[in-house]
């Protein structure tokens, strides 16, 4: 190993240490510092030994150990954790030395440091990184952004670390200025968010309406992983529902329906309504998982609320066609819904972000990896100020051929009172997303008869607005327009 190491990690919890031992399986040498200094030194006599990592129990010494200009990662808790440590590197960081944040920052909080660091000779890049415990050691997505001049630095060494897709290609890119990197990862999670909620809604109809057990919903998952739907999480869904407990049943059937949140997907949503741009899939998908937290209240409401029988009488796998499809649209609008938030966080913060490299780097290594993606990928090289992924000639077709089979699929879960928030915001969104004139002319109206908020007329050009003294009492002074 040489005397100087290329690159440095802070923070060896699960994502840290396996992104370290991938570091160094493609020849990068690498000093790494933990908090508690215990967990450096049993690293180092684990899964480290014998490999060019080396371990440090103060930051000095940590920064002390690396090649100029250093490169050094934290893969640390969001939030303060980040401030914190950045203040200990400062002393003995030196102009255009490199700071990664490769954790789930806040895109707001990237911004901020990338601002801070700059003003002092520094480099900061926010990177996103996805594809979990397996996807850190073998090779995740990077979606690195911030200080664009430290990108020619850490490009070999992010890009080799990254997955290695079938046609040879890395699932790594520069996204860009700012908190683009963070961005992008907060989008990916959203997504996941709704991918995995989606599934969830076409699992409870299998096995409430369909009466289907877990090994006969393994069957169709593993069916669903041969074609379209081919995906990480439609494998992992089959794979969980083939697994056995201890007394040979399903283990899925033991665990308790209350999911977690780390809040990336809040941050998507929040991300929404402060740019006016209408994510109601994955919005629906965060509070699935709310209303799922609150487990005793919803065993309360079970003996005291009531809703219909179930009883379906149709023929079973014409109904798990129709909710193949279904799913797969329900899918096509969601990414639609994240891609669109992008497209106009990028125009706002002015990041010029690539979404055919967006969908080509999340093709590998991350949670949302799929077939779905190439799709993506295609529909924005041929046109890469593409407004809406509906838009697009493949998705147009698909969504002509699938339409009916959500609305089937829907009413079926209604007549059965089974929930199914995302799947249900998939056909509302892309209803009126293809109408030319919904009801917000009255909303308007009514707005203006109680605030004089004004209104837009269809006979006038936009941009002019007006005011009607609805009641014959009120004067002509008006509040001012706004959109958000």
């Amino acid at each position: 190993m040489s005397q100087l190491s290329n690159i440095g990690v802070a923070g060896l919890a699960v994502m840290g240490e396996n992104l370290v031992l991938n570091m160094a399986s493609k020849g990068f040498s690498v000093s790494v510092f933990n908090r508690t200094t215990a967990k450096v030194d049993t690293f180092l006599a684990g899964r480290a030994k014998g490999k060019s990592i080396r371990g440090f129990h103060s930051v000095k010494e940590f920064v002390g150990s690396l090649e100029r200009p250093r490169k050094l990662m934290m893969m640390l808790k969001a939030g303060a954790v980040i401030d914190g440590f950045i203040e200990q590197l400062l002393p003995y960081l030196e102009e255009g030395d490199i700071v990664i944040d490769g954790g789930n920052s806040n895109y707001h909080d990237t911004e901020r440091r990338v601002a801070f660091l700059e003003e002092k000779g520094l480099r900061y890049i926010g990177t996103g990184v996805s594809g979990g415990e397996e996807g850190a050691l073998k090779g995740p997505s990077i979606m690195p952004g911030g200080s664009f001049l430290a990108w020619k630095d850490l490009q070999p060494i992010l890009v080799p670390i990254s997955a290695k897709v079938a046609d040879g290609t890395f699932c790594c890119s520069w996204m860009g200025n700012g908190g683009a990197g963070h961005f992008v990862k907060m989008v990916h999670n959203g997504i996941e968010y709704g991918d995995m909620q989606l599934i969830c809604e076409s699992y409870h109809i299998m096995k409430d309406v369909l009466r289907m057990s877990a090994d006969e919903m393994n069957q169709v998952f593993a069916r669903w992983n041969t074609g379209e739907l081919s995906s990480y999480l439609i494998e992992i869904t089959r794979d969980i529902l083939a697994y056995k407990d201890k007394d040979n049943m399903p283990l899925i059937d033991n665990i308790l329906d209350a999911a977690g949140q780390k809040g990336t997907g809040k941050w998507t949503v929040i991300a929404a309504l402060d740019g006016g741009i209408p994510l109601s899939l994955i919005s629906e998908s965060v509070f699935a998982r709310c209303l799922s937290a609150q487990k005793d209240q919803r065993v309360q409401a079970s003996t005291l609320l009531h809703g219909p029988v179930t009883n379906y009488t149709g023929n079973k796998e014409q109904f798990l066609v129709a909710l193949e499809k279904a799913l797969y649209l329900a899918k096509i609008i969601s990414y639609a819904q994240g891609f669109n938030l992008m497209r106009e966080a990028s125009k706002e913060y002015r990041w010029a972000l690539n979404y055919g490299e967006i969908a080509r780097i999340w093709r590998g290594g991350c949670i949302i990896r799929s077939v779905f993606l190439d799709r993506i990928t295609a529909a924005y090289r041929e046109k890469p100020e593409l407004y809406n992924l509906l838009l697009a000639p493949y998705f147009r077709e698909k969504t002509a051929l699938a339409q009916d089979s959500l609305r089937h699929v829907l009413t079926t879960a209604i007549e059965n009172g089974i929930p199914s928030p995302c799947h249900s915001s998939a056909l509302t969104y892309y209803d009126g997303f293809r109408t030319a004139r919904l009801p917000a002319n009255l909303l308007q109206a009514q707005r203006d008869y109680f605030g004089a908020h004004t209104y837009e007329r269809v006979d006038r050009p936009r941009g002019e607005f007006f005011h009607t003294n609805w009641t014959g009492e009120g004067g002509n002074t008006t509040s001012s327009p706004y959109t958000r």
